[in-house]
Parts: C-alpha cells; sequence; structure tokens
C-alpha cells in the first residue's frame, strides 16, 4: 500500500511539475510572441519618405507595392541594380514590366531570383547574386509589416560588411490588420528560434 502511496504522490508531483513547465513556456511564448508583434507595429514606412542610394535593391515578392517600388528605385537611379527574389519559375520580367512603363530601364539591370519560397530562402539565393553583383550594400524592398522578420533574417545570412538598409512600402493598407500583425509575430516567433538569434 505504501508502495502505491508513494508510486502516486511521485506521478502527482511529476504532472504539477509538468504543468507548471507548460505554463512557463506558454506565458513565455506569449511574451516572445508580443515581443515581436511589437516590432512589427514599430515598423515604419519609408517608401515616398526617405531618399536611399544603394548599388543592389532586393525586392521580397509576395504583397502589392513591392516589385513597383523595386522598379522606382532602378527608374530614378538610386540603385544600380534590381534582384526580384522569389519569383514563380516560369515568370518572364516582361510579366513583371509592361512595356509602356519605365522607359530607359535595361534588361541587364534586373536579376530574377526563381528558387527561394521564403524570408529564409529569399536570403540564402540572393546572397550568391549580391555578391556576383559585387554590391556593398543592398537596399531590402518588402512590405512594412514584413520587414522586422525580412531584414533580422538578411542580417544573419548575409556578411557583415554588406550593409543592409530597409525600404518599408505600404502592403494592403496603411495600418495592418490586427490579425496580419498577429500572423507575422507567429512567424517571427518561429523564425526567432532558428532564423537568427536576438
Amino acid at each position: 500500500m505504501s508502495k502505491l502511496k508513494s508510486w502516486l504522490t511521485e506521478t502527482k508531483n511529476q504532472r504539477r511539475l509538468l504543468l507548471i513547465s507548460c505554463g512557463v513556456l506558454l506565458i513565455g511564448g506569449v511574451l516572445r510572441w508580443g515581443r515581436e508583434v511589437r516590432l512589427i507595429r514599430a515598423t515604419p514606412v519609408s517608401s515616398w519618405q526617405n531618399e536611399v542610394n544603394a548599388d543592389c535593391a532586393v525586392v521580397l515578392t509576395g504583397g502589392p507595392g513591392r516589385i513597383r517600388e523595386g522598379f522606382d528605385l532602378l527608374a530614378d537611379r538610386r540603385v544600380k541594380k534590381l534582384i526580384i527574389s522569389g519569383v514563380y519559375p516560369e515568370t518572364q520580367l516582361r510579366d513583371l514590366l509592361p512595356s509602356w512603363t519605365f522607359h530607359g530601364l535595361r534588361e541587364e539591370d534586373i536579376v530574377l531570383e526563381k528558387r527561394s519560397e521564403t524570408t529564409w530562402g529569399n536570403a540564402q539565393q540572393s546572397l550568391p547574386i549580391v555578391e556576383a553583383l559585387r554590391c556593398r550594400d543592398i537596399l531590402l524592398v518588402t512590405s512594412r509589416t514584413h520587414m522586422s522578420r525580412a531584414y533580422r533574417t538578411f542580417r544573419a545570412v548575409f556578411p557583415q560588411h554588406v550593409q543592409i538598409q530597409t525600404q518599408a512600402v505600404v502592403g494592403n493598407r496603411w495600418d495592418p490588420t490586427t490579425f496580419e500583425v498577429g500572423f507575422e509575430g507567429l512567424k517571427s516567433f518561429f523564425y526567432s528560434f532558428w532564423a537568427y538569434a536576438d
């Protein structure tokens, strides 16, 4: 009987410890997710407001206004080369650049990166292109909501001697919805464990 009582007490203590551990992990996770959400909300829209220049621009596909911003930067000669990262494999430049737009852009100044499917992939696949083009600094173009995760991922992948400036554009709306920010915060939360440590 005393063995049974001892086993039940031990099992009860293990369950308590497990519940406490789960509670601590849950609270820690919520706090970290909250930090990610705050970082996202604190990201300013820099498109239209900052006149920045760089050797290359890296545009991350996946949202409205991003590719157009990249073409504007190239047309305004604020960058020398434009890398559009995450393009569908069958996409051609003419699919992205209507013939009536941006007269004077040279096709050899635009590189379509077609292998990446994630933000991590964007950074991994863009780095060899940036190095081949001998870009000393890049202008990272993505949406305001995505910029925090994108910048930290690129900073973790790119060597420190490559300067990274940000050019956040408006996504679907000026102020992203709570759901958009929360979902991006969740993605950033998971990226913070393996893509970048901060």
